[in-house]
């Protein structure tokens, strides 16, 4: 249950696993009031359903039936019946009204505490969990099956205790009125109960089989557009139209069986009513025609066995998404309960805080040495990176990272972020073991530019401030002006004020680039990453970048993972890596009269960069 690996289809517990749910319930708690409160509602609710018919038995025995054995026309108790009916239908209002009331107010504030625990929880798991945990699993986890937990524990729950109370008020007024005709009624409540039940559960498994197949039906829609240049030039039609026609085919033949099992369901439950009905109607016909009972005591019974239909059908419904909630609850648990595999210790939150609580009084100041002293390093699954690896980075030290995909770049990258932690080893800041310091203290003085930089919804300037929230508009443009961002965001008609739009998809690669490293520069790292942060941008962007990091660096340790090799030749040192080891180290200089394979990568680039240039 707790392999985040898993597909959504996966979680298809079909028993309630009460375990789960006293998980989920543990989020009412602060919300008790609201639940009883709603509960309340529904029990005078449920009163009021049972007196209701009560108000015609009262009609029929005392007003229209005296009337016509008399042969009179005497209406003295009509403005006492109509005064009840009034006043029932008043009170089964405001019942009403305050369950929707109490109810949507606990579904709101249920969604509310269930994503703000799984967001919050999120903040504190480790890079690890989202490298392995798909993005649209998560989000289904904070949109989808938080709603539907919200909806079954508050509309669910308060609904069940109307159908409950309703069952259990009924069943005592009929055996204090006739105990005879009480027995009778409530013979077909069990198989009312069975078939809701039973079709309940098989229609909501039927309607979650066609959201199944209609999710795919989406997303073969959604590649039939968006592939549509490439279905044409490797004329896939046919394929692609065979592959949609089987898809929905298979969805309406299972809308066709969900239908047919839905109108099979209300004919069932009608049949056994009727049953219910002729029963009374011979038992209580011969006890009317006795004199035992009175045909408004007839009328009642039959009216009860119609009420019973209603809490019936509420609580198969009810059970059966509670069965069909199981998945959504085991997979928020499952969120929730994922212990983060990087930690601090208890010792360093006391002393540095959390990362929703940081004692930023007690954080020292970092000066910019990094050392790897014997670090082992394996993912959870694979060989071997990085085997008793050792480095050495000088305060303000500018060291360039090169090698092919897999040597081991990105890897040394995250152990220095604490994304991940040694398996075997140490990575000492400053001569100090970084365990020994919180997550948040060395975040705090770190900056990560990444090869393709994330913006979030917003302004330039928001953007910007990310950096540091509590910088003036004055130093967001000044750290805009240090790294050449400040003239292309005038251009923009609002300036600063210009929204990025979703990941900054409203700027172009460079000015996105130029945005990320004002907001390095605004929050001062000590410690500076730069990841291939020039691979994306095109030669002329280049040169403006490379001025903007010639600034970035100035004073500060930096870590550049290189993709063209002509960034990073003004570095102090440069780093071959193979195979998760050092094969190569100098200046650019220096490993170019060498004639190694540091020599080889740069000759070979710059010759394809030529050639690029000339159109050869």
């Amino acid at each position: 249950m707790h392999d985040h690996l898993l597909d959504e289809e996966t979680f298809t517990s079909q028993k309630v696993d009460w375990n789960v749910w006293k998980k989920i319930f543990s989020f009412i708690g602060p919300l008790k009031i609201y639940v009883f409160a709603g509960m309340a509602a529904m029990i005078v609710l449920a009163m009021t359903d049972v007196f209701y018919p009560y108000i015609s038995k009262f009609a029929i025995d005392e007003i229209i039936q005296p009337n016509l054995e008399a042969g009179t026309q005497d209406f003295s108790k009509l403005k006492l019946f109509i005064g009840l009916y009034i006043g029932f239908m008043i009170v089964q209002a405001t019942m009403v009204l305050l369950f929707i009331y109490f109810a949507g107010r606990v579904q709101t504030e249920l969604a509310y505490a269930i994503r703000k625990k799984a967001f919050n929880h999120l903040q504190e798991l480790p890079f690890s969990y989202y490298d392995r945990t798909r993005t649209g699993w998560i989000m289904a986890r904070m949109t989808s099956d938080s709603r539907n937990l919200s909806e079954i524990l508050s509309w669910g729950i308060i609904d069940m205790v109307w159908g409950l109370f309703l069952m259990l008020f009924l069943t005592i007024f009929m055996f204090v009125i006739n105990w005879k005709l009480a027995l009778v009624t409530l013979a077909v409540v069990p198989m009312m109960l069975l078939v809701s039940i039973f079709f309940r559960k098989y229609i909501l498994t039927a309607f979650r089989s066609i959201r199944k197949v209609n999710s795919k039906i989406t997303s073969g829609y959604n590649e039939g557009i968006s592939g549509a240049v490439t279905t044409k030039t490797l004329v896939l039609e046919d394929d692609n139209f065979d592959e949609f026609d089987e898809l929905t085919s298979d969805m309406r033949r299972k809308s066709v069986r969900a239908a047919m099992l839905q109108g099979m369901y209300f004919p069932s439950i009608l049949f056994l009513i009727s049953i219910g009905v002729a029963a009374i109607y011979l038992t209580g016909g011969n006890m009317v025609i006795e004199m035992a009972i009175s045909v408004g005591t007839l009328y009642l019974f039959s009216n009860y066995v119609w009420q019973f239909f209603e809490p019936v059908n509420n609580i198969a419904n009810i059970y059966a998404r509670f069965q069909q909630a199981q998945a959504s609850a085991e997979r928020i648990v499952s969120l929730i309960e994922t212990k983060p595999e990087i930690t601090d210790s208890e010792e360093v939150i006391r002393k540095y805080g959390t990362v929703f609580d940081m004692k930023k009084e007690n954080f020292e100041p970092i000066k910019g040495d990094v050392e790897f002293r014997h670090v082992t390093f394996k993912y959870n699954i694979g060989e071997k990176v990085l085997d008793d690896f050792n480095l050495k980075i000088k305060a303000g030290e500018s060291v360039a990272l090169v090698g092919h995909t897999g040597a081991g770049k990105s890897t040394i990258v995250n152990l220095i972020c604490r994304f991940y932690e040694p398996t075997m080893g140490k990575i000492l800041i400053d001569d100090v073991d970084y365990k020994n310091r919180s997550m948040s203290w060395l975040h705090f003085n770190l900056g990560y530019v990444l090869q393709d930089p994330h913006l979030f919804s917003g302004s330039v300037m928001e953007n910007i401030r990310y950096g540091n929230l509590e910088a003036t508009d004055e130093e967001v443009i000044e750290a805009a002006k240090h790294v050449y961002a400040h003239d292309f965001i005038m251009k923009f008609e609002n300036g600063y004020d210009t929204e990025c739009g979703e990941g900054g998809s409203r700027l172009s690669v460079g000015q996105k680039q130029l945005v990320s490293f004002a907001r390095a520069i605004l929050s001062d790292p000590s410690i500076l990453i730069l990841d291939e942060a020039t691979s994306s941008v095109d030669t002329e962007t280049e040169q403006v970048i490379q001025d903007a990091i010639g600034k970035l660096l100035e004073n500060r340790t930096s870590i550049i993972v290189a993709h063209r090799l002509s960034t990073i030749v003004h570095s102090d040192e440069i780093l071959v890596l193979d195979d998760g080891k050092i094969i190569e180290r100098g200046k650019h200089r220096q490993l170019i009269q060498e004639r190694g394979h540091y020599y080889k990568l740069y000759t070979n680039q710059y010759s394809k960069e030529m050639l690029d240039q000339t159109g050869k």
